[in-house]
């Protein structure tokens, strides 16, 4: 999906990782959690943080600082689990998405929402929906299906 695919007015939930703010159709978020236990799973990718229990079902969580080549900082009172639902190839998978911190849900209009940037062609930048504008910062507004390859999914799946 691209920007030029957004026509109308959709709400995102913002949250911060360091100093950069990211946004989510909250469409795709079915609940914020604080940090709770997290059960370290060997041989998975570093950013894989390990697994929660939600409910009696098993959910990956993922770092996002590390995710996005980003340094691991230690948790704080703010640090989150925003649980996503990701859809590939036909199927939903749930995740924890691992944030320094939830902002706020913001309303953005389609004029109000600018393409990705395109740096060459080395950077992969197809997670990201488009820019929005928030308060005067740019808010980078990701398509939380894209994220994640299919493979670094299966990955998760095998988990």
């Amino acid at each position: 999906m691209s920007v030029t695919d957004i026509t109308e007015t959709v709400q995102y939930l913002t949250f911060k990782l360091a100093d950069e703010v990211f946004a989510l159709d909250v469409a795709k978020v079915r609940e914020i959690l604080e940090i709770t236990a997290i059960t370290k799973v060997p041989q998975t990718p570093a950013f894989m943080r390990g697994v929660i229990n939600l409910r009696g079902s098993v959910v990956p969580v993922i770092d996002m600082r590390l995710k996005f080549g980003m340094s691991p900082i230690e948790q704080t009172v703010n640090t989150c689990i925003i649980v996503v639902e990701i859809s590939m190839d036909g199927d939903t998978t749930v995740l924890g998405a691992l944030a320094d911190s939830v902002q706020e849900v913001v309303e953005m209009e389609p004029d109000s929402i600018e393409p990705a940037p395109h740096i060459g062609t080395r950077l992969n930048t197809e997670f990201i929906k488009g820019m929005g504008k928030v308060d005067g910062r740019f808010v980078m507004i990701l398509d939380i299906d894209r994220v994640f390859s299919s493979d670094e999914l299966a990955d998760l799946g095998n988990a």
